[in-house]
Order: C-alpha cells, then sequence, then structure tokens
C-alpha cells in the first residue's frame, strides 16, 4: 500500500476506534451472542442475536436506513451487509415482541437490499458497494461480497416468510446465483485444488478465505435450502460443512485463531473481537449440524481467550501484521 493511502489508513482507524461520536467500527464491533431461540429446520429467528446492531444509534438516511461513518474521503456509506445484519436483529425482536417499530425496520432494511440488489459485469445479481476499501488488495468500487449476498438472501427469505410477498423471494432467488457462480465468473465461489468450496468474502486473487464471512454466507446457503427445499443449496451447505471440518486446523494457531488464509509470512490473526465471533459461530454451527468437531474448536478458541499471555501474544501478532501489510 502507499504511504500516502497507508496514513489514511491509520487515521481512520484511530478516528474510530479513539475519536468523538460513531464511525463504523461502531457498528461491527458489539459483542457476539448465540441465539438460543433460532429455528435451525425452518425459517425462524436468526441464529445470532444481533440486538445491538438492531438499535444502531448512528446515521441513517432520510428512509430511516443505517449509514456508516468510514471518516475520512469515504464519508457515510450504505453498506448492504450493515443493513442486512440491522435488519436480520430488528427481525428477531419482531418475532419476539411483535412490535411494530422492528417490523417497519426489519421492512425497509428488506426494501433497500430488493432495490439495490444489481447485475455485476457478468450478469450476476449482486449487492454492490459504492466506495473503494483498503484490502490487502484494494477493493475498487463496485465491489460485492459473499458475505453481503449470504446475509442480504437471509433477511430477504425471512421477510418472504412474514409478509408473504413474492418480491422479497425473488431478489433472494436471484442473489442465490451468485452461489452456483465461480469468482472468474462473477459469483462468490471458489473451488480450490483439493475439490473443497469456499464463499469469499472478498473477490481477491488468491483468495483469503475470510473464516466469519465464509461462514455466514454459508448460513445463506443453508436458509435457502430451508426456503425453497431445493436440493443444489442443501448440496452446497454440505460441501461447506466438508470444507470446515477438513480446513479448521489451518485457522488454529496453538494460541489463537486466524482471520483469515492471508498467504503472508506473518499471519493474520483475529482481533479479540473476531476471535469470539469465530466461537460463536463455530457453536451455532454445532447446533446445526451436531459435528463434534465444531464443539471441540469452540471449546479450544474459548479455552484460548482466557489465557492473558495469549491475549497480550495475538495482540503482538496482529500489530506486526497490520505494520507490514496494511
Amino acid at each position: 500500500m502507499p504511504v500516502r493511502q497507508r496514513l489514511q489508513y491509520y487515521r481512520r482507524v484511530f478516528r474510530a476506534y479513539f475519536g468523538p461520536g460513531e464511525s463504523q467500527l461502531t457498528f461491527w464491533h458489539d459483542v457476539p451472542k448465540l441465539n438460543p431461540n433460532a429455528s435451525l429446520y425452518a425459517l425462524g429467528e436468526y441464529y445470532m442475536l444481533f440486538s445491538e446492531k438492531a438499535a444502531y444509534a448512528g446515521p441513517h438516511d432520510i428512509s430511516g436506513i443505517p449509514l456508516l461513518d468510514y471518516h475520512g474521503e469515504i464519508g457515510l456509506q450504505h453498506n448492504p451487509i450493515a443493513i442486512a445484519q440491522w435488519g436480520l436483529g430488528n427481525y428477531n425482536l419482531f418475532c419476539r415482541t411483535g412490535a411494530a417499530q422492528h417490523e417497519r425496520k426489519l421492512i425497509a432494511a428488506s426494501d433497500w437490499l430488493c432495490k439495490h440488489l444489481e447485475q455485476n459485469s457478468s450478469g450476476v445479481w449482486v449487492w454492490n458497494h459504492s466506495f473503494d476499501w483498503e484490502y490487502r488488495t484494494p477493493l475498487r468500487a463496485p465491489w460485492y461480497s459473499g458475505l453481503a449476498q449470504g446475509q442480504g438472501i437471509s433477511l430477504l427469505l425471512r421477510a418472504h416468510h412474514l409478509t408473504r410477498e413474492n418480491r422479497y423471494q425473488q431478489a433472494a432467488e436471484r442473489a442465490f446465483q451468485s452461489f452456483s457462480k465461480s469468482m472468474k465468473d462473477g459469483g462468490v465461489l471458489f473451488e480450490d485444488q483439493d475439490g473443497d468450496v469456499w464463499f469469499e468474502e472478498y473477490i481477491v486473487s488468491p483468495p483469503t478465505h475470510i473464516l466469519n464471512g465464509f461462514l455466514w454466507a454459508a448460513w445463506g446457503v443453508w436458509d435457502y435450502f430451508l426456503a425453497t427445499q431445493d436440493s443444489a443449496a442443501e448440496e452446497l451447505f454440505a460441501r461447506a460443512c466438508e470444507t470446515l471440518r477438513k480446513n479448521l486446523p489451518r485457522y488454529d494457531l496453538g494460541f489463537w485463531s486466524l482471520y483469515e488464509q492471508s498467504g503472508t509470512r506473518i499471519p493474520m490473526v483475529a482481533s479479540p473481537f473476531y476471535h469470539r465471533l469465530h466461537i460463536v459461530q463455530l457453536e451455532v454451527m454445532v447446533r446445526m449440524t451436531g459435528d463434534p468437531l465444531f464443539e471441540q474448536y469452540a471449546d479450544r478458541w474459548t479455552g484460548y481467550s482466557l489465557s492473558r499471555k495469549n491475549r497480550t501474544r495475538a495482540l503482538c501478532y496482529k500489530s506486526a501484521f497490520k505494520l507490514c501489510y496494511y
């Protein structure tokens, strides 16, 4: 990354963590929590609570849709992932309370997703981000994400289940096409040399296999199967579970979890937030599949987080990675 862009990145992160007011990190860094009321075999409450996201107090547009403040040249932006999570959090609360305010918000989020689903250059229907983002390979607008595809589908299918308005399911069906297309063909799917399938959060080459994005995307595939009984979706989810079984050891450093498979000399260690998110996501996968391997890693990674030595070591790795690669 050029020096000027790196300085802009650090200023943005410093303002987000230490500056006054809301930032985009305010939205993302809630406390990850499993939803004990989630239905695993029929569309119901979502698998994580997202209650803090549902109550997001940061800026909104004139239609009441959340805007995230990235500061600097990026400024206020719609983020389709954030909008889907805001909607899912409000869906959970509506299921519990029946409150009209939560219904209005989940419908507003679903309507935004319907309106902003568009075809990319390969003709695949995606939710684009309309701002540049500095990843290891810079993402230039418009860019799309397997994470956005999965969580957008999860919300739209629940909106259809609630309202029976066909436009929500039709949009979800269009978005699901991205999971049947490879990255080179405009989709979010990558099949590695071992035949394992990955859903990529960031569409970069070589792919980085971000763990949290892969799992959230996979839940969208599972929700699509629950809603449609599409055997192709069921098979795709089963293949994703097998990918996770085979590759979880690659995310285990022996003291902490990895955020991604960066392919860099210094690995990209998960932040404390993402480490906790990985644990919660694996706990959800245990409930979905009953697989004892997922429970084993959830317990192991929980144990890592209880050690101050491990937390300090992870922070050192994370800082070194940021200095070298971002």
